[in-house]
């Protein structure tokens, strides 16, 4: 092969890679799905089940598991991102391909979305999700003691949400040790005043816009929470995470904010899937915490934190 050839080659390649990355900007999930089917392969993970905890179209679940595990395992609820008014589980395969193998049943979470609901549907919506993952999830392979909420952008703002204020669980029947733990990926936990179409939208209408917001919810006994944030992210800045990380350990419970100075919004959440799976520094982040919160007891001391995040904070 000549260096003429391999240089024409070189450039296709690195075409497609923008394409794709293009692609994705533009797409989102549905690309990236597929771009990670194609690339990875199915990793020996199944979609083992496909149904609904409410009468909504949105309110789905997917299940997924890799079919070489056959003992109870640990489950992950992920839930998607996309302001509020867009997202499907559907789209979010990658998330369950690059997790099942770690050693967890994944379960896709839809909740109702703006215009057809505002807050606080999303939470109800999620407490929900949680509290059918934990009345079925045995029959799919998963422990319903072990549960640990994920999400991504405005998905996270549901999971960390739900997980800080007591009544969603409460009003969907859970008890408050029924989570073991909360990854938030590029969450926005600290938005008030609304300043997004987004954010107006679905939460404008709230009488009490304060009770929206997680940081006002931190405390010190809420589940451990790992928040996993670009420094280049202009969506969702990486203050959000700085803040509510800091509320908790101040309040004595457990929070490790961890920064990447790289990733843009959408980053930690691309390297979920292939080919970007190859710098697997935030799985390894998400399978580690998520592996060490489901062996704890329900009641942890509160005296040692996992971390709290000393930057400086800047902005929104």
């Amino acid at each position: 092969m000549t260096l003429w050839t391999i240089g024409i080659l070189a450039v296709l390649v690195l075409a497609a890679f923008a394409a794709l990355q293009y692609a994705i900007a533009r797409n989102g999930a549905a690309v990236l799905d597929t771009a990670d089917r194609v690339t990875g392969g199915a990793r020996g993970v199944e979609l083992t089940a496909s149904t609904q905890f409410g009468d909504a179209s949105a309110q789905k679940i997917r299940i997924y598991a890799a079919a070489s595990n056959t003992k109870p395992r640990p489950v992950i609820i992920f839930a998607h991102g996309g302001s509020w008014n867009s997202g499907d589980p559907d789209d979010y395969g990658f998330i369950a391909r690059a997790l099942a193998p770690e050693g967890f049943v994944i379960v896709l979470a839809g909740y109702r979305m703006h215009p057809d609901a505002v807050f606080p549907a999303m939470l109800e919506d999620t407490a929900s999700a949680i509290a059918w993952t934990k009345a079925n999830i045995a029959k799919h392979g998963g422990d319903p003691d072990q549960i640990i909420l994920a999400g991504h952008s405005a998905g996270a703002y549901n999971v960390v949400m739900t997980a800080l204020d007591q009544q969603w669980l409460s009003r969907a029947g859970l008890a408050q040790d029924s989570i073991k733990g909360v990854i938030g990926l590029a969450g926005p936990y600290d938005f008030y005043p609304f300043d997004s179409d987004s954010t107006k939208a679905s939460f404008g209408p709230s009488s009490d816009p304060e009770s929206t917001q997680p940081i006002n919810f931190a405390r010190g006994d809420a589940p451990p929470m790992l928040f996993i944030h670009g420094e280049k992210d202009t969506t969702v800045r990486p203050r959000n995470s700085r803040v509510l990380a800091e509320a908790i350990t101040e309040a004595g419970g457990e929070a490790n904010a961890e920064f990447f100075a790289e990733m843009d919004h959408a980053r930690p959440l691309m390297v979920l899937a292939s080919p970007y799976r190859r710098d697997p520094k935030v799985l390894n982040l998400i399978a580690e915490f998520a592996r060490g919160t489901a062996k704890k007891p329900a009641q942890m001391p509160q005296e040692t934190p996992l971390a709290q995040t000393s930057v400086p904070v800047q902005g929104k």
